[in-house]
């Protein structure tokens, strides 16, 4: 389950998330199983954030860093993350994202995610 101070966080805004970031990068932000349906999450840094099961359905994610972040099983539906950064994100499990909304972002040929989700790029070799 998220930790509620993070959920908070997240919801005062993208200035005050990625400040909070950067003043305590040691920390893993844990979002997994979060409701974040409908955020503007434009530019946030989620770099290696606990993403797994979270609700992003219509949530943008333009601009926004997801490098090495967990999204294993999240909600994509009508998510944007054009421009987003996927390197090494794990993408495996999630739920209605499309080559076309993974093909707008950046990065996202290095990301760990199902052969549905191939989109005419090599998969990853596992990372072990």
């Amino acid at each position: 389950m998220a930790r509620e101070e993070h959920i908070a966080l997240i919801h005062q805004g993208v200035a005050a998330w990625n400040q909070w970031r950067a003043d305590n990068h040691e920390v893993v932000p844990d979002l997994g199983e979060a409701g974040l349906r409908g955020l503007d999450l434009t530019g946030a840094n989620l770099d290696s954030a606990d993403l797994k099961g979270a609700d992003l359905r219509g949530t943008s994610l333009s601009r926004a860093t997801l490098v090495g972040a967990d999204l294993r099983g999240a909600n994509l539906f009508k998510a944007v993350v054009d421009d987003a950064d996927l390197d090494g994100a794990n993408l495996t499990g999630v739920r209605f994202l499309e080559c076309v909304q993974l093909t707008a972002a950046r990065n996202w040929q290095s990301s760990n995610r199902d052969e549905t989700l191939a989109c005419g790029a090599p998969m990853p070799t596992s990372r072990g």
